[in-house]
Order: structure tokens, then C-alpha cells, then sequence
């Protein structure tokens, strides 16, 4: 039997507070739910579990979701998102390839 996994409060109110906004844009814009599952090509099942937040749905059906609607993830108003991702990638190639850990040397000569 698999363990359950445990999320942070922070991540179950964030994925929650996700869901709120999916369901409020896709009220706002008339749709009912197997309208929306239709146009995301899932089952209406997974959208209702979508926006009740529950935390086993796949980001990617989730912000599929999110973007049909207009949900906003990130704000591309602001910063457009290609430049976001310019911007992560260029952290990351300055960044060791791998993290290796060896054995930690201290210095104790007092």
C-alpha cells in the first residue's frame, strides 16, 4: 500500500486558492463544468477535483485549465514570459551541472 503523501499548508491553500479562481472565470464566462471538460478534453470528474484543489491532479491538465479560461499563472503583462524563462535559464547555466557532496572539512584550529 502506498503512503499518503503530505503537502505544506502554504501548498494546499495555493492549489486551493487555484481552483477558486478556475471556478469563479469559468462561472464569469457561463460555462458549466462538462462545457469546460469538453473544451479541455477531460472528464468532469477532474475538473470538479481541479477546483475543489484537491492536490492529485496533474499540473499540466490544471494549468490547461487555467489558461482555456484566462486565469493569469504568472503575470505576462508585467514581464513577458519567454524573458522569465531567459532569465531562470541564465541562473541555472551559472550553476554547477551536478551537486556533489563530499565529506565536509572543518576547520577547528582554534
Amino acid at each position: 500500500m502506498a503512503k499518503a503523501r503530505t503537502y505544506s499548508r502554504h501548498t494546499r491553500e495555493v492549489v486551493s486558492l487555484l481552483g477558486d479562481h478556475i471556478k469563479l472565470q469559468r462561472k464569469l464566462n457561463h460555462w458549466t463544468e462538462n462545457e469546460l471538460a469538453e473544451r479541455a478534453n477531460i472528464s468532469r470528474a477532474t475538473l470538479q477535483k481541479i477546483e475543489s484543489g484537491e492536490l492529485g491532479c496533474s499540473i499540466g491538465l490544471v494549468f490547461e485549465v487555467a489558461v482555456i479560461l484566462g486565469v493569469p499563472l504568472f503575470d505576462p503583462e508585467k514581464v513577458p514570459l519567454e524573458y522569465q524563462r531567459e532569465l531562470i535559464q541564465d541562473k541555472i547555466a551559472l550553476l554547477p551541472k551536478k551537486i556533489k557532496y563530499g565529506p565536509i572539512e572543518l576547520f577547528d584550529d582554534f
